[in-house]
């Protein structure tokens, strides 16, 4: 499992990143976390068959229709169907198969770790940039405040 110094190099040398299964919709996490990493100088690459454009980006319908660099795969699917997806990941040369929270897929994992990519399972890239960048605040947005100083009372 990556630790903080792998998290850490992972999110400074990987600049693009393919979000398989990126949703359109507002309100679902996958586009949150996307836009979230858009907002932070990161290439966003929709993937998903139904959208002919996310956030503004080209979608495709696979991994092997992006016809540049991926860096990172991030799987917003369920853990049984990963297998395919790293795959793809391995096919296309990207360095790194991310699967977000509540996504494990050991054998995945293994296939694409022998492969030579590094693996991050059960974490979202949203937040793991924002705990080790900055900008994690109460319901993992940004409050624009960094203060250890306890807010003050105000008496009734």
């Amino acid at each position: 499992m990556a630790d903080i110094a792998e998290l850490r190099r992972i999110l400074t040398e990987n600049t693009s990143i393919a979000v398989v299964g990126l949703s359109a919709n507002e309100s679902r996490p996958s586009f949150f976390a996307a836009k979230y990493m858009q907002d932070h100088g990161y290439k966003i690459i929709p993937v998903n068959p139904r959208y002919e454009e996310v956030l503004g980006q080209t979608c495709y319908p696979d991994l092997e229709s992006i016809p540049h660099q991926v860096d990172i795969v991030d799987v917003f699917q369920r853990a049984d169907r990963v297998m395919p997806t790293a795959e793809s990941a391995i096919k296309i040369g990207a360095k790194v198969l991310w699967m977000q929270l509540g996504v494990v897929n050991h054998e995945a994992a293994g296939l694409a770790a022998k492969a030579g990519l590094t693996v991050v399972m059960d974490k979202c890239v949203k937040i793991e940039y924002a705990r080790l960048f900055g900008g994690l605040g109460f319901i993992g947005v940004s409050t624009g405040i960094i203060s250890a100083k306890r807010p003050r009372t105000v008496p009734y």
